[in-house]
């Protein structure tokens, strides 16, 4: 068993829930103008109300300027003031809209972040925040790195002088959204996140071979970034637990976890400089034509025995 946690020390590391509002960098990431109102006071509503951004936050994101911003939030009475609860029955996701950062630290390994890929998934307790997924943050395959969200090592395409389009996540029928991208080669890939009740998600990675030849070797990151998960935050791998597949983060008490885990496996770890934790999946070999494909779950959990709840989970959803 691959375990490491180490209970009750460098809590005081943890980092308060003031970074859930605002706290570190703007994202440094080219703002997305919205091509409607429509589009544009969804992405306002999803700012402010749910991720509670700044105005410079949202200026950052949109690229409104600072009387645009005031103007259009006043406009469509858009403040913290008339939030609309979060639904209860189940776990509540949002495209993450940019403009502010999603790490706290190592800055530098992701430079003009992609909000293409990264979904926020909202805590259920209390003022809590929200965890944001990065599925994929990266692709590789015997061809190389064939897909980054951020700028950082370069990818075949960046090799080539190729830029790729932005792309966004789209809603879907079951209050899950889904994201797709194919690359300048042909091959394509998408990802699928679908909440299950009111305390975890279900997550579908796929890859589609568009070339002539086999993909083989193939891997993805999937990063879970817990800067605004307000007592999940600590830079520290004192609050954390691998154990097989499984990844976790636990509050102060040991009482809350965060959990996730792939499969098929290709590598379980954490960056506590971000924070984050991975749970990475590998995806099966890929004849030309075909498509492969690897799952993933994250769930929320109270209570005091977290091993056997990891358990229990694994073996109900790998049965499905």
């Amino acid at each position: 068993m691959n375990l490491r946690f180490r209970c009750w020390i460098f809590f005081a590391c943890a980092l308060t829930g003031s970074l859930w509002a605002a706290d570190g960098p703007l994202a440094p990431e080219e703002p997305r103008p919205s091509q409607s109102d429509t589009e544009l006071r969804g992405w306002l509503e999803n700012m402010v109300w749910y991720h509670r951004f700044t105005p410079d936050e949202v200026s950052a994101a949109t690229g409104l300027n600072d009387a645009a911003v005031a103007t259009t939030l006043t406009r469509w009475q858009i403040r913290a003031d008339t939030r609309p609860k979060i639904p209860t029955n189940e776990v509540w996701l949002l495209p993450y809209p940019g403009g502010r950062h999603p790490r706290l630290g190592f800055f530098d390994g992701a430079i003009r972040t992609q909000r293409e890929t990264k979904v926020s998934v909202f805590l259920p307790w209390p003022d809590s925040g929200y965890v944001v997924v990065d599925v994929p943050e990266a692709i590789f395959c015997n061809l190389g790195l064939i897909y980054l969200a951020h700028t950082h090592v370069p990818t075949v395409w960046e090799a080539q002088g190729i830029t790729l389009p932005k792309r966004e996540w789209m809603r879907t029928e079951n209050s899950g959204w889904e994201s797709t991208r194919t690359l300048p080669n042909g091959i394509a890939f998408g990802t699928l996140v679908t909440p299950i009740g009111r305390d975890a998600v279900a997550v579908r990675l796929w890859v589609r071979n568009g070339t002539e030849e086999p993909l083989t070797g193939m891997r993805a990151q999937v990063c879970a970034m817990l800067g605004r998960a307000v007592g999940f935050n600590g830079q520290t791998t004192a609050n954390k637990l691998i154990e097989g597949s499984t990844v976790g983060v636990c509050n102060q008490d040991q009482r809350r976890w965060i959990l996730s885990f792939w499969e098929p496996l290709n590598r379980a770890w954490e960056n506590p400089p971000v924070p984050c934790m991975h749970s990475d999946p590998a995806i099966p070999d890929c004849p030309p034509g075909e498509t492969r494909e690897a799952r993933g779950w994250l769930w929320f959990y109270e209570g005091a025995d977290v091993r056997a709840e990891i358990r229990r989970r694994r073996d109900a959803w790998l049965a499905r």
